[in-house]
């Protein structure tokens, strides 16, 4: 039994192990630097859209310098692969319409993705007040089906926060709460007075 396993594992470290992990590295070294960097925000393309400053992140992360970095993102730019803006209105769209997610949280996301703030702007105009009222009722109506056996001040301090948590103003959370609540029929005199 143990010449079976020595055999089993000198076979594996002796010929595959060390000199296939040396050969890699020594392949990426290789590449001319600006082919690595195509062939990674390619790569990174092919996922999903990014932002410029997505693809610089990733670049510098693999130790691409800042000169091959901004010569390849500009190119990319030039030939219409990079555009914050398309990307600006497509991630307010689906994270508005599939997450539910109001504008002070999708501008923290495009923030975080490097959108220029008057880009991000831009792309959130599109989602009016009206637009994020309803959605917001939606989100509201949907998650107050499950909200039956709470009481009173558990079901809006869920409700309140989980519109708080995506984004959504405290005024219009407690508006939209309590218009709901009566339409749906639950009378609460927590959500009376000035908002």
């Amino acid at each position: 039994m143990t010449s079976t396993g020595s055999r089993r594992t000198s076979g594996r470290d002796s010929s595959s192990g060390p000199a296939r992990a040396g050969r890699l590295p020594a392949a990426q070294t290789d590449q001319d630097p600006t082919q690595r960097a195509k062939d990674i925000c390619l790569r990174l393309l092919t996922v999903r859209p990014r932002t410029r400053a997505e693809l610089r992140q990733a670049l510098l992360r693999k130790e691409i310098t800042d000169q091959v970095a901004d010569q390849v993102l500009g190119r990319l730019d030039e030939v219409g692969l990079i555009d914050d803006a398309a990307f600006a209105d497509l991630w307010v769209r689906s994270r508005h319409t599939h997450q539910g997610l109001g504008r002070r949280a999708l501008a923290m996301e495009l923030r975080r993705k490097g959108v220029a703030d008057d880009v991000a702007a831009d792309a959130m105009a599109t989602v009016d007040d009206e637009a994020e009222e309803e959605r917001a009722r939606q989100l509201v109506r949907k998650r107050l089906r499950s909200l039956t056996a709470a009481d009173d001040t558990a079901r809006v301090r869920k409700l309140v926060g989980m519109l708080a948590r995506r984004g959504y103003s405290e005024g219009l959370a407690f508006r939209v709460v309590r218009d709901e609540l009566r339409a749906a029929g639950e009378e609460t005199d927590l959500l009376d007075g000035p908002l």
